[in-house]
Order: structure tokens, then C-alpha cells, then sequence
């Protein structure tokens, strides 16, 4: 793969939404290939927060949260001499896309609560109101960034 880029995989949509995004969080959310149960966690995940909050649809409320807890920069290590900078720099939007799910699951993986679906759902409901632990690791990543603005000319 040194000259060309690799062929963009289409994802179909999944069943229920009939939405490419839930998809791919869905394909994020699985684990060893178990991607029935990767679904019924979501699912059940939607219905929580759909029990909960009833002032929009399921779907507009995860999209939100995705939203509201995706950075739009990034710090990267550049070594320049003898010392190692930290250079905040744009990120592509499917990246974008991607660190926002996994910092998403991953927070919902370390919640306190009975179930994954639960602690999905929950996640998900924080987010949403700009909130909890993947909220607070972008606001850290860009607080970083914004800190680390003045290396920002030495960008690769």
C-alpha cells in the first residue's frame, strides 16, 4: 500500500434505523464477531434512552451525543531536535467519526451499571446533555490543543 489508497468499504445500513452511522458504531461496539449482540445491546441501549427521554427521536438524540462528544483536533508527538512537541493539527472526518465512537464505547465500558445496554444508554443520555466521561476527553483533547497553539507552525 505505498502509492494507493485503499478501497473505501461500503457498510450497508442496519435493519432497524435504516442509518449507515449506526452501523459503523454497531461494527465498533462488537466484540470477537458477535455482531447480533453487538445489535441487541444497541437496540436495547435505544430503548432506554428512548424511554427516558421523549423529546426527539432515538436516532436524533445518539447522532447528537456522537456529535457533542467528537474532537475536531487532535495533538500528535513530533520530535524537532532534542525535544518532543505536541502539534495539535486538523482531523479528517471519517477519524473524527471513528475517535468519537470509540471514546463513546469505551466510556460506556467503564460505567457502573448492570447491564452494557445500560451503561450504553447511559453514556449515550450524558453525552447528549454535554456531559460525562467521552465528553470531558474531548474537552481535554481540545483544552490540549488550544494549550499547545503555539507549535501548531512546525504541522506535518
Amino acid at each position: 500500500m505505498r502509492k494507493q489508497k485503499p478501497k473505501v468499504r461500503i457498510i450497508l445500513p442496519d435493519p432497524k434505523f435504516k442509518d449507515v452511522v449506526v452501523s459503523k458504531f454497531v461494527n465498533n461496539l462488537m466484540l470477537v464477531g458477535k455482531k447480533n449482540i453487538a445489535y441487541n445491546i444497541f437496540y436495547d441501549a435505544m430503548d432506554i434512552v428512548g424511554d427516558k427521554m421523549k423529546d426527539e427521536p432515538t436516532v436524533e438524540i445518539f447522532k447528537k451525543a456522537l456529535a457533542n462528544v467528537t474532537p475536531s483536533v487532535e495533538v500528535r508527538s513530533r520530535r524537532i531536535g532534542g525535544a518532543t512537541f505536541q502539534i495539535p493539527s486538523e482531523i479528517p472526518a471519517n477519524r473524527k467519526q471513528s475517535i468519537g465512537m470509540k471514546s463513546l464505547i469505551t466510556a460506556a465500558r467503564k460505567r457502573h451499571e448492570k447491564s452494557m445496554a445500560a451503561k450504553l444508554a447511559g453514556e449515550i443520555m450524558s453525552a447528549y446533555k454535554e456531559e460525562g466521561t467521552a465528553y470531558k476527553k474531548k474537552e481535554d483533547t481540545h483544552r490540549m490543543a488550544d494549550a499547545n497553539k503555539a507549535f501548531s507552525h512546525f504541522r506535518f
